[in-house]
C-alpha cells in the first residue's frame, strides 16, 4: 500500500532540492505515493537524489496519457515523441500493420495501440533489457517484440505489408555525447544515443531499408532534430520516398515522415506474421 502521509513531503522535497532537481515538488509527490514503507521511500529519495532517473527510480513512465513501465537501463520516452505518435496516430488506421523500430521500452507501440484502434503491431530492438521492458509494455497489447539489429529481426512475412513504420531511433552525435544531461549518459544505454559522427548514422539505414518493408502508400515516421531534418528528408527522397517535414514549437519536436508511392491498402489485409 503506497504511503499516504504528508509529512513526509517537505523533507523529500529539500532533499530533492539540495540534490538539484529542478521540479523537486512534483517529484517527491510521485516518489511518496510509490513507495510503501518510509525506509522505501528513503532508499528511493537517496537513489534520486544520486542522479537515477526518476522513471528508473519509481519504475514507470507517464507518455500519451499511459503509465508504461521503464526498467533501469532502459531508454527514458521523451515528451517530445509524442508528437511523432500523434502524427502516426492520423496514418494509422483501425487494422494496420505497425512497426515501432528502435522501440526502446515500447512506448511509442503501446501509445499507437491505444490511440489507433486495433493494429497488427511489431517492435524491435537491440538491447536485451530494452526488449525486457517492451514485452511488458506491449504484450497486454497483443504485440510482438523481437530482438535484433532493426529490420532484420523483422520476421520476412512482414516485407511489403507494413502501413505504418515509426522510429525514434538515436540521433545525438557521438561527440555531443558528453553534453547530454548525467541521467541520459550515465544511467541510459549509449546505444540508444549515439548515432554516430553527424548522429544519423541510424537514420540512414532506417530510411534506406524503410521502402521493401512498406506497404504500397504506407508511411515512414523518423524523429530527428530540427538541424537534421533537412538532410533526413533528403535521405527519405533519396530512398524513394515521398518526404515531407513537420515540427511541433511547443514540444520541440521535429518528424520526417515518407510515403510509399503506390495505391494505399485497406485495413485487415490478408496475410499472416510469424511470431
Amino acid at each position: 500500500m503506497s504511503l499516504s502521509f504528508s509529512p513526509a513531503l517537505p523533507s523529500v522535497v529539500a532533499r530533492l532540492r539540495a540534490a538539484g532537481c529542478v521540479f523537486a515538488e512534483d517529484e517527491a509527490r510521485l516518489l511518496v505515493s510509490a513507495a510503501r514503507t518510509p525506509a522505501e521511500l528513503d532508499d528511493m529519495v537517496d537513489r534520486r537524489a544520486g542522479g537515477l532517473p526518476l522513471e528508473h527510480v519509481i519504475g514507470w513512465a507517464e507518455f500519451c496519457g499511459l503509465r508504461l513501465a521503464v526498467d533501469p537501463g532502459v531508454f527514458v520516452p521523451r515528451p517530445r515523441t509524442e508528437f511523432l505518435v500523434r502524427q502516426a496516430a492520423a496514418l494509422a488506421r483501425p487494422g494496420a500493420v505497425v512497426v515501432d523500430l528502435c522501440c526502446g521500452s515500447g512506448a511509442m507501440g503501446a501509445a499507437l495501440a491505444a490511440t489507433a484502434g486495433p493494429v497488427e503491431l511489431h517492435a524491435v530492438d537491440v538491447d536485451p533489457a530494452a526488449v525486457r521492458c517492451a514485452r511488458r509494455n506491449l504484450t497486454p497489447a497483443g504485440g510482438t517484440v523481437y530482438e535484433g539489429d532493426l529490420y532484420a529481426a523483422l520476421p520476412a512475412a512482414l516485407r511489403g505489408r507494413v502501413d505504418v513504420l515509426v522510429a525514434s531511433p538515436p540521433y545525438v552525435p557521438t561527440g555531443a555525447i558528453g553534453l547530454l544531461p548525467a541521467e541520459a549518459r550515465v544511467h541510459e544505454p549509449q546505444v540508444a544515443l549515439d548515432g554516430g559522427a553527424d548522429g544519423l548514422d541510424v537514420v540512414r539505414r532506417v530510411v534506406a531499408g524503410a521502402d521493401v518493408w512498406l506497404a504500397p502508400g504506407g508511411h515512414l515516421l523518423v524523429e530527428t532534430s530540427e538541424a537534421q531534418a533537412p538532410e533526413t528528408a533528403d535521405a527519405v527522397a533519396r530512398a524513394g520516398l515521398a518526404a515531407r517535414l513537420t515540427y511541433d514549437e511547443e514540444l520541440d519536436a521535429t518528424a520526417v515522415i515518407g510515403t510509399r508511392r503506390g495505391s494505399g491498402r485497406r485495413a485487415g489485409h490478408g496475410g499472416g506474421t510469424t511470431g
